[in-house]
């Protein structure tokens, strides 16, 4: 898949955030846990993650009814099972795949889940297989797990047993699959060294809803007592994803457009705006919304910063590609680290295509820009999925065509992109092959 576009136009108009990407996927593998119908609204139906997940929920047995233009999904678990698919029905291109194994062991005693694929970024949360946290989770929980040629095998024949967890590292996708798996286990869970984010924040309103028993103290200490079975129904709005309101932000900065932003969640990215006010960015906003022009550079243009990625509620690191692209407009020298995945700095190399010689230097954990600089057409590749958006930006903001390949990867987190960018403006066209 490829995106053509002809850049150079000034995005313009009004444009609204979607439901967070990295919530969304994570409340429909916990609304596997209940055999009563779960609602969610606001949920951003057109994501490719949400439809591969979507058709391996169907390949269990649930039943998942989607309205994409009421944005909502109703999902009905009740005949869920684990039934053994083909190699092609496992071969499931996302990352959570982990997530979808306590449903299976609560009606089943026994899971069968896909490999994690999802963005190449280098080694996953521990070890070589990027697994390992969630094998530890499962064996903490009384499971046996075995990794055979197509899928893992999880086997729990008396159901999910209460547990003590304890990461070796902070771990969003270890404390999701901990939650989901400890909310419908027997007796008491105990979780230490969690990584409570706004989209974990998100579940567990979820999870509280249908009826688990959740307590957290401070940001990594949490507390389950399960319900040693299955939970209730709910109804529950998905969370705006404040990645893609940063993304608007940036695209608008960088642009020299005129957009407002609406259901921005200002809540859940104070210190990332302050690091924007603090490159010479005077947002206007209210309490939903953002209007970002020109007249918001405070000295006419941006300025040069240094800033480092890393966990909530910091600069996260599927933030940092867009702060390179504030760099690469800065007047000045800027320098983004990242130390949770210093390995993500594949995009940087496609950037390079679309910018003048010597504007960039990436280097393991560090991207250095020399701005400013004007972006130029050409062909670039997508890399992981927040990196494949910023190319898609450069090419937005050159003049003349540009071709974006493999653009799937930005797709993944951006609800109806194609449409949201025509209505402001661009020219932009989304083919297959």
């Amino acid at each position: 898949m490829y995106a053509l576009i002809n850049g150079g136009i000034p995005p313009v108009g009004r444009v609204r955030v979607s439901g967070a990407k990295n919530s969304a996927t994570r409340l429909l593998a916990a609304s596997l846990l209940s055999d009563d119908p779960v609602e969610l609204a606001n949920f951003p139906t057109k994501l490719v993650d949400v439809g591969h997940k979507i058709r391996f929920c169907e390949y269990l047995g649930a039943r998942i009814d989607v309205d994409p233009v009421a944005e909502t999904l109703r999902i009905d678990a009740s005949g869920l099972s684990a039934p053994l698919l083909t190699r092609d029905q496992y071969d499931l291109p996302i990352r959570t795949t982990y997530l979808l194994a306590a449903g299976q062991i609560l009606r089943a005693g026994v899971a069968r889940i896909p490999y994690p694929g999802g963005c190449p970024i280098g080694p996953g949360d521990a070890g070589s297989r990027g697994y390992d946290l969630h094998i530890l989770v499962w064996e903490a929980l009384g499971c046996k797990v075995t990794e055979l040629a197509d899928h893992i095998l999880i086997e729990g024949p008396t159901g999910l047993q209460g547990g003590s967890i304890d990461f070796p590292i902070t771990t969003v996708g270890g404390t999701e699959n901990a939650l989901i798996s400890a909310s419908v286990a027997t007796g008491q869970t105990i979780i230490q060294n969690a990584y409570i984010t706004p989209e974990v924040h998100d579940l567990i309103e979820l999870l509280r809803r249908m009826g688990a028993r959740i307590t957290v103290t401070g940001t990594s200490h949490v507390v389950i007592d399960g319900a040693g079975g299955p939970l209730s129904g709910a109804h529950m709005a998905v969370m705006s994803d404040r990645i893609e309101a940063l993304t608007w932000i940036v695209y608008a900065a960088i642009s020299g457009g005129a957009l407002t932003i609406d259901d921005v969640p200002f809540d859940a990215m104070e210190v990332p705006l302050i690091h924007l006010e603090q490159s010479g960015i005077d947002l206007f906003r209210n309490s939903r919304s953002v209007h970002v022009t020109t007249e918001c550079l405070r000295s006419g243009a941006i300025q040069p910063f240094e800033l480092a990625c890393g966990s909530h509620p910091g600069v996260i690191s599927d933030m940092q590609a867009f702060y390179v692209m504030l760099g690469l407009r800065a007047e000045g020298t800027s320098r983004i680290f990242d130390y949770r995945y210093p390995e993500r700095i594949a995009f940087a190399a496609e950037l390079a295509k679309l910018i003048p010689a010597d504007h960039i230097d990436a280097e393991r954990g560090k991207i250095t820009t020399r701005g400013p600089v004007s972006f130029r057409a050409g062909i670039a590749n997508s890399t992981d999925l927040r990196g494949s958006m910023a190319v898609v930006l450069a090419g937005l903001c050159a003049e003349g065509p540009t071709r974006i390949n493999n653009v799937q990867m930005a797709l993944r987190g951006y609800n109806n992109l194609e449409n949201k960018l025509r209505a402001l403006g661009a020219d932009i066209s989304i083919h297959e092959g």
